[in-house]
């Protein structure tokens, strides 16, 4: 599937800013140039050499802030991620087979859960456990896991009726055995769609918390932090919210591409991409190298 997506201009494009992104959020802290937390007098300075997008109200460096606050905002991203496939897609693959009971139940939580808006309750834990990240995003990735819950449960449902699974079940195969060798291959693909859109949903929530100012306690350097405390000096530095923007929509952009290059090569519609690529690359050696014509039935 690799191999597939790279060879979609739109899935290269996608892998590209977001190996950016990691490489960042990895190596951001060692790349900057400042000290993130440091203070100068010079504030509200304008991009030069020795600060590259200028200084904050405080005289901070703002790129070495955005360099180091790219690890909360990916880190936060794929907490929320792995927590949502942990809680959606286990339910959602064992409720094909575990009965009527723990169908009905795991189906009620997911309506319930889908009702509830994330954001408001992700602030109102961190007003109760503490304003961290994790609490917050713990909360957000269970509200979130109804997509792969039904994502994993509509797969698993296509899968079952197969007769190879059936036949599994009838021989003696345990639901486990089932699930590994013939119903985990058929559901991740449209899994992995869920998860590319997650990531970017992640995103969105982690800088919208950071906005407010929850989840991660000041001076420490965020996303989202950094978009807020520019917006109230627009009239001294109207570029400085471009940065931090500019980050976040191009890491969103590229979580949603990747998934639309994820489902264009998944399933029917990526065998058929890959057929008619195939086709069109034949045709194209044929006609650049077109078979000699004898002419009188022999060569001389």
């Amino acid at each position: 599937m690799v191999r597939r997506i790279l060879g979609l201009n739109a899935g290269r494009i996608a892998v590209g800013v977001l190996s950016v992104i990691i490489l960042l959020a990895a190596l951001g802290p060692v790349l900057a140039p400042h000290d993130p937390l440091e203070t100068s007098p010079q504030t509200l300075a304008g991009p030069s050499w020795s600060h590259w997008l200028g200084t904050d109200y405080l005289g901070r460096d703002v790129f070495s802030r955005l360099l180091d606050g790219s690890r909360t905002s990916v880190l936060g991203a794929l907490q929320v991620v792995l927590i949502a496939l942990v809680v959606g897609v286990i339910p959602g693959i064992l409720s094909v087979y575990l009965g009527r009971l723990f169908e009905w139940c795991t189906l009620r939580i997911t309506d319930t859960l889908v009702a509830l808006p994330f954001l408001v309750y992700a602030v109102a834990v961190t007003a109760l456990l503490g304003n961290g990240i994790p609490q917050a995003m713990f909360v957000v990735g269970v509200l979130v896991s109804p997509l792969f819950y039904r994502v994993s449960r509509a797969a698993t449902l296509a899968v079952a009726r197969s007769q190879y699974v059936e036949a599994a079940l009838i021989a003696g195969a345990s639901v486990g055995l089932v699930v590994r060798r013939h119903v985990w291959g058929k559901v991740l693909p449209p899994i992995t769609v869920a998860l590319a859109y997650t990531i970017g949903t992640g995103f969105v929530v982690v800088s919208s918390l950071t906005f407010l100012g929850i989840g991660v306690q000041p001076p420490a350097p965020t996303w989202g932090g950094l978009l807020a405390s520019a917006l109230g000096y627009l009239a001294y530095q109207p570029w400085a919210p471009i940065a931090p923007a500019v980050m976040i929509m191009a890491t969103v952009w590229g979580s949603n591409l990747l998934a639309d290059a994820i489902r264009d090569v998944s399933g029917e519609a990526g065998r058929a991409l890959l057929n008619s690529r195939r086709a069109r690359a034949h045709r194209a050696g044929t006609v650049d190298n077109p078979e000699p014509l004898s002419v009188g039935g022999a060569a001389r």
